[in-house]
C-alpha cells in the first residue's frame, strides 16, 4: 500500500541536519490543465465533481468539466487576461468555483481564491480590501452576488466577472495554443495566508509546485494510482490543504470529489454527517477539530460509522497535531470493520503546495508527521533548544505576489524556505520512524524571568491532560511570571472544574521545567469566534488573535485579587 521507507540524514558542518528521501522524484506533468485533458480523454464519463442539489447531488463528468473549462478559458483570453492579470474568487467551494479555477490553469491566468470570511463574517471589509489591493485582480467573481454585494462594491462593476457570459464563449484553437505555452514555473494560483502574524501575503503557487507535489505523494502512497479515489471534502479551496492537496488528489488520479457543504462547527456538522452517510469516501482528510466532532457524532450513529468506513483506505490528518483521545476513538470505530485502515499525519504549508512530509509506514503515534517526499529536502537548524525546519525543492514557492521584500526574508542563503515550524525525530537513533511537529517557533515566548516557554508543546500537553472536558486551549504568559491557559469548554460546572484541576495538577507533576508548568486556568463557555479571526477557515485556532480578543480574560487569569472562576495550581 505504501512505498518502502527510504530516508537519508546528512549532518552538516554548522550543526544542522539535512533530511531527505532516498527515492528520486519521478517525472511529473508540465501543467495542471494538461492533467484534466488527460483524464477527460481516458475516462470521459467518470464523475469528477459533485455538489449538493436539494436532497440529491449535481454531478458532472470529466468530459463535461473539460468542455466547460475550455469555453471559460476562451472567454478569459478573449477579455485580454494573461499571466499578469489574476482573477479573484470570493465564493465557497462549488462546481462553478472549480470550473473557473481549472479554466485559469488551462488559460495561464492566475486564480486567487479568497477566504469568504473576509467578505461575509468580519465586521468590516478592511481585511478583504487589503487582499484585493495586494492582488490587483483584473476581475472578481462571486457566485452569490447578493450575499457578496458589499464585497463586490469594493471594485468597479466592470470588473465583476459574469461567469455565464464567459462560458458562452466558444472554445477555439487559441485556447490550446495558449496552454501549449504554459511553463512549469508559471503562476497557477495565488493563495493568501491567514495573516495571523501580519498582513495577508499572496503565495505564488506554480504549476511545477502542484504537479511535483502530487507526483511525490503518489510515490509515497502508490495506492492512489491503483484505484480512483473518492473524496467527500469540506476543506476550503482558498486554503492549500483543501485546494492544492485534496482537490488535486482527485484530479491527478482520475478520482471524484463530493463537495461537503458542512463544516467542523456544531451548527453545520449535521450536513457533513448526512453527506458521509450517503457517500462512502475511499480517502478522508480533516483537521483535528473536524475529527474530534466527527468522532463524537459517530458514537451514537451506527449508519454513519458503517458508511464512512465501508470503502475507506486511508485517514489523514494535517494542520495541527491530533489529540490522542480523538485518534484512539476513530481507530476503535475503524476496528469494527475488521480491516486495517491506516491513520496517518502530514505536514506542510501554503508555501510548499502543501505536502512536505507524510506518514507512509505503520505507526501508533498520533503526532507522527512522517518523512520528506521524493524531491524534498528538509533542513533542521538548531534554534534555542529546538530544531527549526527549512524546506527546499520543486514544491516550494518562488515567493510572494509582487512582494520582493517579503520573498527575500522568507529564504536563507542556501535557498531553503523558512517555514517557521520546529521538528524533531520520533526516535533520534532511528530516523526512519519519522518526524514529530515540535511547535511553531513564533509561538515560543519569554516569561518575566527570561525563561522560554514552548507554547505549542504546552498547549498540546494541556489538551491531553484535560480531555475530554476542554475542546481547545490557548496559552498566555508573555512577560508574566508563569504560563496560564484559557480553556474553552462546553460546560463550566463543578465537575468539569474539578476534573480539569486534577488533570492539570497531574500534568505539572510530570513536567521537569518549572517554566513549562501551568499555574492558572480560566474556563470559558463562549465559543471561539471565526468572525473575529479566532478560528481560521480550516478550523484551527489563531492563538495570537484569541489573546488579543480575550485580553480581559487574560487579565482575569493574572489578577492579584482571587477570582473564583480561575483555577490556581501549584507550580512546584
Amino acid at each position: 500500500m505504501f512505498a518502502p521507507i527510504s530516508v537519508e540524514v546528512l549532518p552538516r558542518e554548522d550543526g544542522s541536519l539535512l533530511v531527505r528521501s532516498a527515492l528520486e522524484l519521478g517525472s511529473y506533468a508540465n501543467d495542471v490543465g494538461g492533467v484534466l485533458a488527460q483524464w477527460a480523454e481516458r475516462v470521459p464519463d467518470r464523475i469528477f465533481l459533485a455538489e449538493r442539489s436539494g436532497d440529491g447531488w449535481r454531478r458532472i463528468s470529466y468530459a463535461e468539466t473539460f468542455g466547460r473549462v475550455r469555453s471559460i478559458a476562451a472567454g478569459l483570453l478573449e477579455r485580454g487576461l494573461d499571466r499578469d492579470t489574476p482573477v479573484a474568487i470570493l465564493s465557497e467551494n462549488s462546481i462553478r468555483h472549480a470550473l473557473l479555477t481549472l479554466a485559469g490553469y488551462y488559460a495561464g491566468v492566475p486564480i486567487a481564491p479568497i477566504s469568504p470570511a473576509y467578505s461575509t463574517q468580519f465586521r468590516d471589509l478592511s481585511r478583504l480590501k487589503l487582499v484585493l489591493d495586494a492582488l490587483g485582480p483584473a476581475f472578481v467573481f462571486a457566485e452569490d452576488r447578493d450575499r457578496y454585494a458589499d464585497a463586490l462594491a469594493l471594485v468597479d462593476a466592470r470588473h465583476v466577472l459574469a461567469l455565464d457570459d464567459i462560458e458562452a464563449t466558444p472554445a477555439n484553437p487559441g485556447v490550446e495554443t495558449r496552454r501549449a505555452r504554459i511553463k512549469p514555473d508559471d503562476c497557477a494560483k495565488i493563495l493568501f495566508t491567514s495573516g495571523s502574524t501580519g498582513e495577508p501575503k499572496g503565495v505564488v503557487t506554480t504549476h511545477r509546485m502542484l504537479c511535483s507535489n502530487q507526483r511525490s505523494l503518489a510515490q509515497l502512497w502508490p495506492f492512489l494510482t491503483e484505484h480512483a479515489p473518492v473524496l467527500v471534502d469540506w476543506l476550503p479551496w482558498h486554503h492549500t490543504f483543501g485546494g492544492s492537496h485534496n482537490f488535486n488528489i482527485a484530479l491527478f488520479n482520475g478520482g471524484t470529489i463530493y463537495i461537503d457543504d458542512g463544516r467542523p462547527v456544531p451548527q453545520l456538522l449535521a450536513r457533513t454527517v448526512r453527506n458521509l452517510t450517503e457517500i462512502a469516501p475511499t480517502l478522508y482528510f480533516n483537521v483535528p477539530r473536524g475529527y474530534a466532532l466527527l468522532a463524537e457524532a459517530m458514537r451514537d450513529d451506527e449508519r454513519l460509522r458503517r458508511s464512512f468506513f465501508s470503502s475507506l483506505r486511508l485517514l489523514a490528518n494535517a494542520a495541527a497535531a491530533l489529540p490522542r483521545p480523538t485518534w484512539e476513538a476513530l481507530r476503535a470505530f475503524a476496528g469494527e470493520t475488521r480491516r486495517e485502515i491506516p491513520f496517518v499525519g502530514e505536514w506542510g504549508a501554503t508555501e510548499t503546495s502543501p505536502m512536505v512530509t507524510a506518514v507512509y509506514f505503520p505507526t501508533d503515534d498520533a503526532a507522527n508527521i512522517g518523512l520528506p517526499g521524493p524531491g524534498t529536502e528538509v533542513l533542521l537548524v538548531p534554534y534555542q533548544d529546538k530544531l527549526e525546519a527549512r524546506v527546499r525543492g520543486p514544491l516550494v514557492t518562488p515567493g510572494y505576489w509582487r512582494r520582493g521584500d517579503l520573498t527575500a526574508k522568507a529564504f536563507d542563503a542556501g535557498g531553503f524556505y523558512r517555514i517557521g515550524d520546529a521538528l524533531r525525530f520520533a526516535n533520534p537513533d532511528q530516523p526512519a520512524r519519522g518526524l514529530l511537529f515540535d511547535g511553531r517557533t513564533a509561538e515560543n515566548f519569554k516569561l518575566s524571568s527570561g525563561s522560554w516557554v514552548d507554547g505549542g508543546a504546552v498547549r498540546l500537553s494541556v489538551l491531553a491532560a484535560t480531555a475530554p472536558y476542554a475542546d481547545e486551549a490557548v496559552v498566555a504568559g508573555v512577560d508574566r511570571d508563569q504560563p496560564a491557559v484559557l480553556l474553552f469548554v462546553r460546560q463550566n460546572d463543578a465537575t468539569t472544574r474539578a476534573a480539569i484541576a486534577r488533570g492539570l495538577a497531574a500534568r505539572n507533576r510530570e513536567i521537569a521545567a518549572a517554566s513549562q508548568r501551568v499555574t492558572r486556568a480560566l474556563l470559558i463557555e463562549e465559543p471561539l469566534d471565526p468572525a473575529r479571526g479566532e478560528l481560521t477557515d480550516k478550523g484551527s485556532v489563531n492563538q495570537r488573535r484569541v489573546l488579543e480578543c480575550r485580553a480581559d480574560a487574560v487579565e482575569r487569569l493574572y489578577a492579584r485579587a482571587q477570582d473564583p472562576h480561575v483555577i490556581v495550581l501549584d507550580a512546584r
